[in-house]
């Protein structure tokens, strides 16, 4: 074909429209030799993300308020009306153990064998704290957030009844011990996972005489501290030496003040050494109004 510039204006316009034609065939041939590699596909995603965060750019991200979520850091304070002391442990026993002590026709034969006649370990089980607590409270009730192998709750039995009081002590514990703990301990047989720390508890209170001054709620502190709150079950004196972290910590003395009896009621602890314990026992102290009395490891609050 001739030049452009020789061409009638007809010939001219027929001219461009063959050259555009042209280009668009070579286009279209280029897009599909390039296309039809995988690059194409991770250019196109370029292209498609760039196109998007382009269009969101100027949209402000949809937020909502928070104010409903408080309701997560607050803990329900309200239980059933209290029933009478000497109804506590027959209530316990009705809605765990089906009406019938646990401490009968234990220990079971298979377990027998494979149990301490005593071993009572535990830490700070003996300090002066129970007995200063007991002599000023006087209670009728006890509850022990954490027990192990009742190294304490004995302890607090025998004062309870060198004092002539018929104390009820509850001990809430899962008696699982802790992740790592059989490495550390490697005391009892584990049989099938089992550590065994339940059936310990119970052979220690046997020997200790305390199977009717001691019930307990094989249960985590939550769910435990739950269930008295729903049967009217509360405290004179409640104790927490359960968990040492701070949310852990936090979350079982809140629960346990739920079951504080009101007024009268003290409420104390150990492990004031771990700093979670400590954030907790003083966060809670401020919130609440109350002052922290420091008796060795062991914590009060008054």
């Amino acid at each position: 074909m001739n030049s452009s510039s020789e061409l009638d204006p007809e010939q001219h316009h027929q001219y461009h429209q063959y050259r555009h034609r042209n280009h668009q065939k070579k286009l279209v041939a280029l897009a599909q030799k390039t296309f039809t590699k995988p690059r194409a596909y991770f250019i196109l995603l370029l292209i498609v993300s760039f196109i998007l965060g382009y269009l969101t750019h100027s949209q402000p991200l949809i937020s909502q308020s928070a104010d409903d979520l408080y309701e997560h850091n607050t803990f329900p304070n309200q239980c059933s009306d209290p029933i009478p002391s000497n109804q506590i442990r027959q209530k316990i026993l009705d809605r765990v153990f089906n009406g019938t002590s646990p401490f009968e026709s234990f220990p079971p034969e298979q377990v027998s064998p494979l149990l301490f006649k005593e071993w009572t370990k535990g830490w700070g089980s003996q300090a002066a704290v129970f007995e200063h607590l007991i002599q000023q409270v006087q209670p009728k009730t006890i509850i022990e957030v954490g027990t192990f192998l009742g190294a304490s709750a004995t302890h607090m039995a025998r004062l309870t009844e060198g004092l002539g009081l018929s104390s009820q002590i509850i001990c809430i514990d899962d008696f699982r011990g802790w992740p790592g703990y059989y490495d550390e301990e490697k005391s009892l047989k584990m049989v099938n996972g089992d550590s065994l720390l339940l059936y310990q508890f119970m052979q220690n209170v046997v020997n200790a005489n305390a199977t009717e001054s001691i019930v307990f709620l094989p249960f985590s502190a939550g769910t435990a501290l739950g269930g008295l709150c729903d049967w009217g079950v509360y405290g004179d004196l409640v104790e927490i030496d359960a968990a040492h972290d701070f949310h852990s910590a936090w979350t079982d003395i809140n629960n346990a003040y739920k079951v504080l009896k009101k007024p009268g009621g003290v409420m104390f602890g150990h492990d004031y050494v771990w700093a979670g314990v400590r954030k907790a026992v003083h966060s809670f102290a401020r919130l609440n109004g109350f002052r922290v009395r420091i008796d060795g490891e062991h914590w009060v609050l008054y």
